[in-house]
C-alpha cells in the first residue's frame, strides 16, 4: 500500500507491478481514499508492505499520514518505507554527508521531524535528493524557458533519476533490507549550471546568460534552497541494498530522458527567451533538499 500516489511512487508501483504486487494508494490516481479511514485501515490490514510519499503539511508541519493513522502504523507487522529527503541534514559548505551526519540544522525542520518520526517506527526512510525524469527535468525547463544559471561559485547539489529511487526501494523491499535511513543519489554532485548546459547541449540550444543570485527573481523558498551546499554519499544503498545506479550522473539521466521525450513525440528544441525561475530541484523532487 502507497500513501500518496505522485510522481516517485507511481514509477516504484510500475516497478513492483509486473512482479506480482497488487499496489493499492492514496492520491488523484490512486484507489483509495485517504479519508475513508475504514477503507484505508482494511487496506492497510491486509498489505505486506507500506510506504509513505507524502511530506509535511506546508501550514502545520506535521505529516499526515502519521496524524491520520500513526497509531495503525505503529501495530503494522509488514515492511514499512518512507520517502524523506536530504534536506534533512541542512548546509554542509559542499561537504560530504551520510547517514550518520546530523539532521534537524537546516530549513526542512518538518521534514525532519517527519524523518525521525518514521525512523521511530522502523522504517526504512530513502533520503532523496533533487529528482528528476521524464517530463520532469533540465530538458523541460530549458524547453519552456524557466531554466537559468546561476553564478555562485562551490555551490553543489546532488540528484537522482527516478528510475534508481523505484529501483532502490525495490531493492530494499525484496531484501526485507534493515531499518534505517538509506540516501538514494547518483555518482556526481556537481553545480546545477553544468545540468542546465548539459540539457542545453543535448537540445541544440545556447545556454541561458550567467547571472548573479540578486539578479534571478527567485521566490523566498527558493533562495533558502540555493544557501545549501552539500554532497550526498550512497555508499550505504550500494553495500546494503547491492543498488548500483542506472543513470550514475545527469548525463546518462538526461540522456535517457531525452530518448523517452523522443519515443513519446516531444520535439527537440525550446522557447526563444529564457526566464529566470525557481530552481529546478525544487521543481522536479516534490521532496527537496
Amino acid at each position: 500500500m502507497i500513501f500518496g500516489l505522485g510522481y516517485t511512487a507511481k514509477h516504484l508501483a510500475a516497478r513492483l507491478e509486473p512482479h506480482g504486487w497488487a499496489v493499492e494508494a492514496t492520491g488523484s490516481d490512486g484507489t483509495l481514499d485517504f479519508g475513508d479511514t475504514d477503507a484505508v485501515r482494511f487496506s492497510l490490514g491486509k498489505a505486506d508492505a507500506v510506504l509513505s510519499s507524502v511530506p509535511p503539511d506546508r501550514q502545520s508541519g506535521s505529516d499526515p499520514v502519521l496524524t491520520a493513522y500513526g497509531s495503525d502504523l505503529a501495530k503494522f507487522g509488514g515492511w514499512t518505507g518512507y520517502l524523506s529527503s536530504t534536506g534533512v541534514y541542512g548546509d554542509a559548505d559542499g561537504a560530504w554527508v551520510d547517514e550518520t551526519a546530523p539532521t534537524g540544522t537546516g530549513r526542512r525542520s518538518a521534514r525532519s521531524e517527519a524523518d525521525r518520526a518514521w525512523l521511530g517506527l522502523g522504517a526504512r526512510v530513502f533520503r532523496l535528493p533533487g529528482i528528476y525524469g521524464p517530463g520532469r527535468s533540465a530538458l523541460d525547463r530549458v524547453r519552456e524557458g524557466r531554466a537559468n544559471r546561476i553564478d555562485i561559485p562551490g555551490q553543489v547539489f546532488s540528484r537522482v533519476h527516478v528510475r534508481d529511487i523505484a529501483e532502490g526501494v525495490a531493492l530494499a523491499l525484496r531484501q526485507r533490507a534493515p531499518r534505517g535511513a538509506y540516501n538514494l543519489s547518483d555518482d556526481l554532485p556537481c553545480p546545477q549550471n553544468d545540468v542546465i548546459e548539459e540539457a542545453c547541449r543535448l537540445l541544440g540550444t545556447a545556454p541561458p546568460p550567467l547571472q548573479s543570485l540578486e539578479e534571478v527573481d527567485l521566490s523566498p523558498m527558493a533562495r533558502g534552497f540555493y544557501a545549501e551546499n552539500r554532497r550526498v554519499a550512497n555508499i550505504k544503498a550500494k553495500r546494503v541494498l547491492e543498488w548500483q545506479p542506472l543513470y550514475p550522473t545527469y548525463r546518462e539521466g538526461l540522456a535517457a530522458c531525452l530518448a523517452a521525450d523522443l519515443a513519446s513525440g516531444l520535439a527537440l528544441g525550446g522557447s526563444a527567451g529564457l526566464a529566470a525561475s525557481d530552481p529546478p530541484s525544487l521543481a522536479d523532487r516534490g521532496l527537496g533538499g
